[in-house]
């Protein structure tokens, strides 16, 4: 199967750009398509490419000494990864595997440190959305610590399906349960309640969301909080 055709301005930041330094970094990008489960970045591994999506989701993750990770933020084609590599920040502090299969744009820390230098619009860009994926991190932690697991399920699935920039999610509950740091069994539990209430079919490994109103209802302030702290800091 051929993946949709896309093109770089598909990405919001770089369509965001003025022409002029969006022309000049254009020269440096490439488009690459990244399968589900694919891992771009290991903690403490060099960042060596930056890669803004036209599709898809990255999912960062905070990993433990014990190999055991949980979801602190997610980038679809509304940012970016690795940004801070053009300010001279070269490892990463978070595994970032891709959540939902994906096209990007692809740029060398290399070259997207000489084009922070020569423009200041690029590099508003980077601060910018770091400021957005630590407030991400902030509120996420948040609601892991304080929002039981069927808030939290349904914020997780509304970011994904915003991410997806549709109603059906390809994920399998290993991965769903990884993201959340809560067993499988939770998972299962969970996803039958909700589908039992007509909101969400789930079947292997397809979520489609069937009531999206009756979703944002039962999830956490957290979602709501999410979109409008990004729309704040990305417009």
């Amino acid at each position: 199967m051929h993946a949709p055709s896309s093109t770089p301005l598909d990405n919001r930041l770089l369509a965001s750009l003025p022409g002029s330094e969006f022309s000049a970094l254009a020269v440096h990008l490439t488009t690459v398509v990244l399968p589900q489960g694919t891992s771009v970045y290991e903690v403490g591994s060099e960042v060596e490419q930056v890669y803004f999506p036209h599709q898809g989701m990255f999912s960062l993750l905070a990993v433990m000494r014990d190999g055991r990770a949980i979801e602190t933020a997610t980038v679809g084609r509304e940012g970016v990864i690795g940004a801070m590599a053009g300010l001279g920040l070269y490892r990463s502090l978070v595994r970032v595997n891709v959540q939902l299969p994906m096209t990007a744009s692809r740029i060398s820390s290399a070259a997207f440190r000489r084009s922070v230098a020569s423009s200041q619009a690029i590099r508003d860009l980077c601060i910018r959305y770091n400021e957005v994926l630590l407030t991400q991190a902030r509120i996420t932690a948040a609601c892991n610590a304080l929002h039981p697991i069927d808030q939290r399920f349904c914020r997780w699935l509304l970011q994904s399906a915003d991410r997806a920039a549709g109603d059906t999610i390809t994920l399998t509950q290993e991965l769903l349960a990884d993201m959340l740091g809560v067993r499988r069994t939770s998972v299962t539990e969970v996803a039958g309640k909700i589908q039992d209430q007509g909101i969400i079919t789930y079947s292997r490994g397809v979520i489609k969301i069937l009531d999206r109103g009756a979703l944002e209802r039962m999830s956490c302030e957290c979602y709501q909080a999410l979109v409008e702290h990004e729309a704040t800091l990305t417009n």
